[in-house]
């Protein structure tokens, strides 16, 4: 009981990209940079398993953005035509390639990646993926000329990859899905159906991860306009709960969402997020273990899986690190307590 994982990406080293920020640039090239990649991925594994993290993930070290690092393999999808325009409901600005004719992939896109990192550790493995909606809301799109109907098309491509990916060896596949705490009427109109899209057919555990962000200025900023409660989860939860998708990752540390809440996701896998990603302070063991029995009031213990609140690519490296053994070790002190 009690496994322990995170949101997906780990900070790349500084001799691979950029440090602390998000969309780093590479620092290689060519060969140097395959290499590099493949060199950060068994870093990445080898600090989760250092850490006591149970089911791990290749960090995201062959990708500079978790959306854009799926889009590269996609024809009808123009990066030579960015647009700069507003994501997340205008949250943010970014530069977004744009959709000039129809979807498809032109081959795996994550298979070199997915086989590495499974050669290289014998803990379950899993592999992050972004949902239809958030792709949606990332990229300009000159041609379909409807949202829904542009998630569908990105939710067949993604379901090709996610089967592939299952063949590869992966345990988990999740789908990063931040724009459902945005577009909460959208959820339930057609996001989550572009979600189960995505999901056909699988057999290995799904999830999707919809916490409120990276813990970089802006989200922080967003935040604070969303008052003492963050109740945008109870629009969406019983349309999780119901959904075919079998764990829902969340942000529950240092945030406002009532706990209570949580007995929404009945029947569900809870991802618990017992890491803050937007603050220096690095949590005890002791903190995250007391995080994991509150939320044991709401859910049962065999369904809570101590998580980060969301991924720690924009982090220093010693920072993230330090965070990583906390997860562990507080995981731990939780399993001696309650389990």
């Amino acid at each position: 009981m009690l496994e322990c994982t995170i949101a997906g990406s780990l900070p790349k080293p500084s001799w691979l990209a950029e440090p602390d920020r998000l969309w780093a640039p590479w620092r290689l090239s060519g060969d140097a940079l395959a290499g590099g990649k493949r060199d950060a991925t068994l870093i990445a594994l080898k600090e989760q398993e250092d850490a006591g993290i149970d089911i791990v993930t290749d960090g995201e070290q062959s990708r500079q953005h978790f959306v854009h690092g799926f889009l590269e393999n996609i024809h009808g999808i123009d990066f030579g035509h960015r647009v700069e325009m507003g994501i997340r409901a205008d949250r943010y600005k970014a530069l977004c390639p744009t959709v000039t004719g129809p979807l498809s992939l032109s081959g795996r896109v994550h298979e070199t990646e997915a086989r590495f990192a499974r050669a290289h550790t014998r803990r379950p493995l899993k592999f992050t993926l972004p949902g239809p909606m958030t792709i949606a809301d990332t990229i300009a799109d000159a041609h379909y000329n409807d949202r829904p109907t542009l998630a569908m098309a990105l939710a067949d491509l993604l379901n090709q990859e996610a089967r592939a990916l299952e063949a590869d060896g992966v345990d988990v596949i999740q789908f990063d899905e931040p724009a459902f705490n945005v577009y909460l009427e959208e959820v339930g109109t057609w996001g989550i159906a572009a979600l189960e899209r995505a999901a056909a057919g699988l057999r290995c555990r799904t999830c999707v991860h919809i916490c409120y962000g990276y813990g970089i200025s802006a989200n922080i900023a967003w935040k604070e306009t969303l008052g003492a409660e963050w109740r945008q989860y109870e629009r969406i939860f019983p349309v999780l709960a119901r959904s075919r998708i079998g764990q829902v990752s969340l942000e529950c540390r240092n945030s406002h969402v009532p706990m209570e809440l949580l007995r929404l996701l009945e029947g569900k896998d809870v991802l618990v997020g017992v890491i803050d990603v937007a603050t220096e302070m690095v949590e005890t063991p002791e903190e995250v273990a007391s995080l994991i029995a509150e939320v044991a009031r709401y859910v049962p213990l065999e369904r809570i899986f101590p998580c980060t609140n969301c991924g720690m690519a924009p982090l220093p490296r010693t920072l993230s690190s330090a965070k990583l053994a906390a997860l562990g070790a507080g995981s731990a002190l939780a399993r001696q307590r309650l389990c």
